[in-house]
């Protein structure tokens, strides 16, 4: 699956696709991007991240798992401007969204960024099920309208925050 958006005369400025090992280096640097930049969205430190090795960003990007698919968004340079990917547990009928970032610079509707990942997500979890969940920190207020303008609605369940147990962290849900 390969979803092409923003063209110019030398053809897509970027792409979103699915992640293969190669990609590690990219998404690592993606990755320390996201938790500077919004450090309560994920549930990982930037220290934690850091001190990852090699391996394991081989391991993420490579998408060896039937139970998740890791998506990015990626200019013809190789350089990541966003994130999204599916994780089905095997807890719950139901995929999650996780790993949603885009870079600043390229947020926003006018930029189709993030539409374009989710869409690609959605694509994945419709094989799946007939749902998609995801859990957002209850003060991510950017994300949280996000996720309703695409139709997520709270389903009402909650959990702390595990970086922060005076937080929550709020489910939410859309039909697909």
């Amino acid at each position: 699956m390969t979803s092409a958006h923003r063209r110019d005369e030398e053809g897509p400025r970027w792409e979103v696709r699915p992640a293969v090992e190669a990609d590690w280096r990219a998404y690592r640097a993606i990755r320390l991007e996201m938790l500077e930049d919004t450090p309560i969205a994920f549930l990982e430190t930037l220290e934690a991240a850091r001190a990852h090795p090699e391996e394991h960003w081989r391991r993420r990007a490579a998408n060896g798992s039937a139970a998740s698919e890791l998506f990015g968004a990626v200019r013809r340079d190789g350089r990541w401007i966003g994130t999204m990917g599916g994780f089905q547990p095997v807890s719950s009928p139901d995929p999650h969204l996780v790993g949603v970032y885009v870079t600043p610079s390229q947020r926003g509707r006018e930029h189709g960024v993030a539409d374009a990942l989710l869409d690609a997500v959605i694509a994945w979890a419709r094989r799946r099920s007939g749902r998609l969940l995801l859990e957002v920190h209850e003060r991510n207020l950017p994300a949280i309208r996000y996720y309703e303008r695409h139709g997520f609605a709270f389903t009402g369940r909650t959990q702390p925050y595990p970086l922060d147990g005076t937080a929550r962290e709020l489910e939410m849900a859309v039909e697909l």
